[in-house]
């Protein structure tokens, strides 16, 4: 919506048998990453927990008040952009399941930073806020395909956007290129989605921080993918969606 975090609150629930050792580490890095957003641990709860642990973390944020940029804002004729690359944190999942499974070599989360270490886009929602360039905004945790969903059901609009326009991230070392799926349909990249006026002059980086338009907003409720063919064909919301039974 483009804010300005403040503060955060943690409850947290550890087995009574966990090693201190591992509770010293878990605030380090909480710690770490709240001050490198100039935000305070303002308080929360600790408790007990029989069987495994359990962290909930909510953040409060600040935006003028009428001047957040709501998922509602989109029209046809619009413009649709994405900040980043998409789909390495979900392909790194899936690469983590596949060793489970097979018992093979864990890997290194320093080679995997987007699924262990996700960088929230605050300075580019707060660019786009204050620029008056974003028309509508989400940020990309479901699933490009789910989330922009999400964006045309809130405006009354629909979306077309192109295959090989979508920035498809590389992950793991050698880099190697994700599968347009994960790109699609993946999620917990936390690149935001935006849609803008075709008037707005949209930086190509802000912050340092690839912008890419990927499609279009039209009429009607449907969302289009047009791929590399050339051929427009329906895209169904295949990211994460809760409280949807499988």
């Amino acid at each position: 919506m483009g804010g300005e975090p403040l503060a955060a609150f943690l409850s947290l629930a550890l087995p009574r048998n966990l090693p201190q050792s591992w509770v010293d580490r878990f605030f380090r890095g909480l710690l770490k990453l709240a001050a490198e957003f100039k935000i305070s641990l303002a308080g929360g709860d600790l408790a007990e927990s029989p069987n495994g642990i359990l962290a909930d973390i909510m953040v409060l944020g600040s935006v003028p008040g009428g001047k957040g940029i709501l998922r509602s804002g989109a029209r046809p004729g619009h413009e649709i952009f994405v900040t980043g690359e998409l789909g390495a944190a979900a392909a790194t999942l899936e690469l983590l399941y596949l060793r489970m499974r097979t018992a093979g070599k864990k890997i290194k989360p320093v080679d995997f930073p987007r699924h262990f270490y996700p960088a929230p886009r605050v300075k580019a929602g707060s660019f786009l806020r204050k620029n008056g360039l974003a028309s509508a905004m989400i940020d990309i945790s479901d699933g490009l395909s789910t989330d922009l969903g999400h964006v045309c059901e809130e405006s009354g609009v629909g979306a077309e956007i192109e295959a090989g326009a979508i920035p498809i991230a590389t992950f793991g070392r050698p880099p190697r290129e994700v599968d347009l799926g994960f790109a699609l349909h993946g999620g917990d990249d936390y690149e935001l989605l935006f849609t803008a006026p075709p008037r707005k002059r949209v930086p190509s980086k802000i912050g340092g921080i690839a912008v890419t338009r990927i499609g279009k907003v039209i009429r009607g409720g449907k969302v289009f993918l047009r791929g590399r063919d050339g051929v427009r064909r329906a895209l169904p919301a295949k990211g994460w969606e809760h409280f949807k039974e499988d």
